[in-house]
C-alpha cells in the first residue's frame, strides 16, 4: 500500500489536500475523476473513484427505440391532447 504524507491547507472558506501526480497515478485517477469520501473512523478517510454521471451523448448512444420507444400511456386520448383530433 502506498503511503504519502499530506498537509491540509486553507482554500478560501474551506480546506483541501493536494495529491501528487505519483499518488494519483497509483490511485488510477485524473484531475477530473469524481471521488467519494467516506469517514471510516476518527482520523481515517477513504477516497473512492465513482462513475461520472452520463453525458447527454452517452444517454443518446444507449437509447434503443425497441426498448425505450413507444407510448408511455397505452390508453386512448381522454381530452384535448395534442394530435387527438378533437
Amino acid at each position: 500500500m502506498k503511503t504519502t504524507p499530506l498537509t491540509i491547507s486553507a482554500w478560501g472558506n474551506s480546506h483541501g489536500i493536494r495529491l501528487s501526480r505519483e499518488l494519483m497515478t497509483a490511485l488510477g485517477i485524473t484531475p477530473d475523476t469524481p471521488l467519494e469520501a467516506t469517514v471510516l473512523a476518527k482520523g481515517r478517510l477513504e477516497l473512492r473513484a465513482v462513475d461520472a454521471r452520463p453525458s447527454l451523448a452517452d444517454k443518446l448512444a444507449a437509447f434503443d427505440p425497441a426498448v425505450h420507444g413507444g407510448e408511455w400511456m397505452q390508453d386512448a386520448p381522454r381530452g384535448a391532447e395534442f394530435g387527438s383530433g378533437s
